[in-house]
């Protein structure tokens, strides 16, 4: 997941990876996009950005049901 400090919708979407991560045993990982001048630029306002096998699931409000799916 994809996320910066002080973001709103980070902490939603993480608390959905978390709960779809140990649903289906699967690790997650944080990454701070405002540690990488890269990231920043790709992603930029565009934060909670959660991805599966390098394919992005959803960003902004994260869908539990694509989310599991993705996992499945």
């Amino acid at each position: 997941m994809y996320t910066r400090a002080g973001c709103h919708l980070c902490d939603d979407a993480l608390e959905v990876v978390a709960a779809a991560c140990q649903a289906s045993g699967s690790d997650y990982q944080l990454v701070d996009i405002d540690e990488s001048p890269a990231l920043r630029e790709q992603y930029g306002e565009k934060v909670p950005v959660v991805t599966v096998d390098g394919a992005t699931v959803g960003f902004w409000r994260i869908d539990a049901q694509v989310l599991a799916q993705a996992l499945a």
